[in-house]
């Protein structure tokens, strides 16, 4: 598994409109229980991550570290994206196989 498919893979979610990025969305629609998954850029800050990572484990939500800023934003079509959340059931469990698979490599 290369990061290139994966990044790609998270486009096409974006393109099926599954994805909501930015702090403020996610923390609300992880609140909501509409997020299925929430990737972090590794290169986050630290008070984010905890912020996330805290969310999501209140309300039961999976979280990835994975990839940079700018690896994220581009793989959406947008600038830097820090967070990213999967809305979609199907999606975010194929994001999810695919990042840990390419951790173990």
């Amino acid at each position: 598994m290369t990061k290139e498919k994966i990044f790609n893979f998270l486009g096409l979610a974006m393109r099926a409109r599954k994805v909501k990025a930015g702090e403020s969305v996610l923390l609300t629609e992880i609140k909501k229980q509409n997020v299925k998954l929430v990737i972090l850029a590794s290169d986050a800050s630290e008070n984010s991550i905890k912020n996330i990572q805290n969310k999501c484990e209140t309300y039961h939500v999976p979280f990835r570290i994975f990839g940079t800023r700018a690896e994220l934003g581009q793989s959406l079509g947008k600038a830097k994206r820090v967070n990213v959340g999967v809305t979609d059931s199907g999606f975010a469990k194929k994001l999810k196989a695919m990042i840990d698979e390419y951790c173990k490599e």
